[in-house]
């Protein structure tokens, strides 16, 4: 059998993105035939035993596609070298290793996908993919006609540029409540935008990403992505 890169043959199993196993590689949890990974090393399939955080590696599984509710308080990782509660918690009764597509930090809550098909993965986080992200903000007070100007403009995070959100008052009465739309998603982005230009996030909670909704799934539940949501989704699979 051909040799693969082990990051490749991470993401093919659905176990990660290439990106996040050079992360895990480098942390100590890949191992090969019992001997920590190397970035860039090449195994065989056919030969060679892969393990993650000693649980073995493989392909074959059926591929499944979930959204899950996710509270506040919960990382959007499988383990957590600070204990801190995981999502892995939260699907544990799935039956199958399924890993996180992006991440909402701890402090936000709403629509996560997780998937075990890694290609569609690598699909979906890479930023070509530009697929509108959603997100309900609650703010401890209300923003003024500036602010939401610069809101919509883009800005400077993090010695990055963003691209340009689009941010409304969907409800005039509620004028602390706005819906962002993103095409990209950098580390809490939303929340370092409202604090660069002055203003406070009491909750955020993503509610769509693209044409999957999260719907009436219950905060701390999932449930399977229907088929058409799935034939969504793998379309970005190139």
């Amino acid at each position: 059998m051909e040799e693969i890169r082990i990051q490749k043959y991470l993401s093919d199993c659905g176990v990660c993105s290439r990106r996040r196993a050079e992360s895990e590689i480098e942390n100590g949890n890949v191992k090969v035939n019992g001997h920590p990974a190397l970035i860039g090393q090449k195994i065989d399939p056919g030969k060679d035993i892969v393990t993650y955080f000693g649980e073995k590696v493989s392909r074959g599984e059926e591929k499944v596609y979930i959204k899950l509710n996710k509270p506040r308080g919960y990382v959007s990782t499988l383990s957590d070298e600070k204990g801190r509660k995981c999502v892995a918690d939260l699907v544990s009764d799935l039956g199958v290793r399924v890993y996180p597509v992006g991440r909402l930090d701890l402090d936000s809550e709403g629509l996560l996908l997780l998937t075990n098909d890694g290609a569609l993965a690598n699909a979906l986080m890479h930023p070509s993919t530009g697929i509108e992200k959603v997100y309900t903000v609650k703010l401890r007070t209300e923003p003024d006609e500036e602010q939401m100007l610069l809101l919509n403009r883009s800005m400077e995070i993090d010695g990055y540029t963003i691209r340009p959100c689009r941010v409304t008052m969907p409800e005039p009465a509620v004028p602390t409540k706005l819906r962002f739309v993103l095409k990209e998603g950098r580390n809490r982005q939303i929340r370092k935008m409202c604090e660069k230009v002055g203003l406070e996030v009491a909750r955020l909670k993503r509610t769509a990403e693209g044409e999957i909704r999260l719907g009436d799934v219950k905060s701390g539940t999932w449930r399977h992505l229907d088929a058409r949501e799935r034939e969504y989704l793998l379309r970005f699979v190139k």
